[in-house]
């Protein structure tokens, strides 16, 4: 039984672009596919898709890389852990590194990033951050 399906969604993404692949096959929940949508639209992938019904959907990410071949996510870190939690107030929000990193946080709106979540002034837990 897996407890956290986050942090298994982060393992897969790190893995598979340590392993250079075109794309990540991931086992569908809403979380994850509300996290996938940032990511695609945050412009660290290149695509997004749900294949399957029922209980055998799957997100199939597509992986996105640099000219140089580095992927175009350095680093993929979990904040809030189901042993620790982190809440913090919209006031309390700031650019996440400089404004080159993304803090996506779970809101009483829904999934948003951090820039999202100042503009709408909710605060919330910070799942992860990346850059």
């Amino acid at each position: 039984m897996m407890t956290d399906p986050l942090s298994d969604l982060l393992t897969r993404i790190r893995n598979a672009l340590m392993m250079r692949h075109e794309q990540v096959t991931i086992p569908h929940s809403k979380l994850k596919e509300s996290v996938g949508k940032i990511l695609s639209a945050e412009g660290y992938i290149s695509g997004l898709e749900v294949v399957g019904k029922g209980t055998q959907k799957a997100l199939v990410l597509q992986l996105k890389y640099l000219p140089d071949g580095a992927g175009a996510i350095t680093n993929l870190s979990r904040v809030s852990r189901l042993s620790r939690r982190v809440y913090l107030s919209y006031k309390d929000l700031k650019p996440f590194r400089g404004g080159l990193g993304t803090q996506i946080l779970s809101t009483s709106k829904g999934i948003l990033t951090d820039g999202e979540a100042r503009k709408q002034k909710v605060g919330g837990e910070i799942l992860l951050e990346l850059w």
